[in-house]
C-alpha cells in the first residue's frame, strides 16, 4: 500500500510534464479583456431565463431578464473600447459574441413571446414571428448596418424594444401587425436610426430619452407585478396606468424617428459633436 502512493504521485508528475505549457505568461490587461467578454456572454444566460419566464408564460419576469441583458449590452461596449479589448485580445471577437446574444436577445426571444402569448391571434402572431426572425437574420449578414456617425441603416432589429412597447400599450392585433410589418420592411430601407450612446448629434437629449423610456418600462413592470402580488388577474397592459402608457408610447416613437430626422436634417445638433466617447 505505500509503494502504491509514491508510484502514483510519480505517474502524476509525468502526466503534468506532458501537458502543453503557455509560451506566454497571461498578463493583467489580457485578464481585463478576457472578463469583459465574459461580461458580454452573461447576457446568454440572462437569455435563457427570459427564454424560460417566456415559456412558463410569466411575461413580466421575462421583460425584466430582458432588461438586465440590455443593460449588459449598453455597459459592455464602453468599458472594451475603454480598455481596448480589440487590440489586447485580437484573435476574441467581442463583435461577434455580441451579435450571436443580440441574435437571442433582441430577437428570438420577442418572437417566441409574440407568438406565445398570440399576440394578435395564432395566424398572424406566428406571422409576425416569421417576418422578425428571417429579416432580423438577413440584417445581421450585412457588414454595413452602420454609418460613419454611428447610426443605424434600417430599423436596428430591437425587437425587444417594440415587443415591450406592444405589449404595455396594447393597440389592437391589426396595429401591432401592421406596426410588425412596417419595422420589418424599414430593416431594408435605407434611413438612419438612432444609436442612443455612439451618435454625438443630440447625445444628451438622446440620451435622456432613453433613460425616460427605460424608467417608463421599469414603471411598467413594477405595477404589473404589483398587480400580480395582488393576485388580479390579467396580462402586462392591464395593469399599466395611461401615464406610463403615454411616456413609452411618446419615448418610443422618438428613438424610433430621430435617427431619420438627423438624417434629413444633417446640421442639426452639429455643435454638439466635440465629445466622444
Amino acid at each position: 500500500m505505500k509503494n502504491r502512493q509514491p508510484r502514483a504521485k510519480l505517474a502524476a508528475k509525468k502526466l503534468v510534464a506532458r501537458l502543453p505549457k503557455p509560451k506566454k505568461q497571461v498578463t493583467w490587461p489580457q485578464a481585463r479583456a478576457f472578463l469583459v467578454h465574459c461580461l458580454t456572454a452573461s447576457g446568454s444566460f440572462l437569455a435563457f431565463l427570459s427564454l424560460v419566464a417566456a415559456s412558463e408564460e410569466r411575461w413580466t419576469a421575462m421583460f425584466w431578464w430582458l432588461g438586465l441583458a440590455l443593460l449588459v449590452d449598453g455597459i459592455d461596449g464602453p468599458i472594451a473600447r475603454k480598455l481596448e479589448v480589440k487590440e489586447v485580445l485580437p484573435t476574441w471577437s467581442g463583435e461577434l459574441l455580441d451579435n450571436i446574444i443580440d441574435y437571442v436577445t433582441y430577437v428570438i426571444i420577442p418572437a417566441f413571446a409574440l407568438y406565445q402569448r398570440g399576440f394578435m391571434g395564432e395566424g398572424l402572431s406566428f406571422l409576425s414571428a416569421a417576418i422578425i426572425v428571417v429579416s432580423s437574420a438577413i440584417y445581421y449578414a450585412d457588414t454595413g448596418m452602420k454609418t460613419k456617425e454611428n447610426f443605424f441603416k434600417g430599423f436596428p432589429v430591437v425587437w425587444n424594444m417594440v415587443v415591450f412597447t406592444l405589449y404595455v400599450i396594447e393597440p389592437g392585433q391589426w396595429v401591432a401587425f401592421a406596426t410588425v410589418l412596417i419595422c420589418g420592411i424599414l430593416t431594408f430601407v435605407p434611413i438612419n436610426f438612432l444609436h442612443p450612446v455612439r451618435v454625438k448629434r443630440l447625445r444628451p437629449i438622446n440620451l435622456g430619452v432613453t433613460i425616460a423610456w427605460c424608467v417608463f418600462g421599469m414603471l411598467a413592470l413594477a405595477q404589473s407585478a404589483m398587480a400580480q402580488f395582488y393576485n388580479q388577474i390579467g396580462v402586462l397592459g392591464e395593469h399599466v396606468d395611461i401615464f406610463t402608457k403615454t411616456g413609452i408610447t411618446v419615448a418610443s416613437l422618438y428613438l424610433f424617428c430621430i435617427g431619420a430626422v438627423l438624417q434629413f436634417f444633417p446640421r442639426l445638433g452639429a455643435k454638439n459633436t466635440a465629445t466622444t466617447l
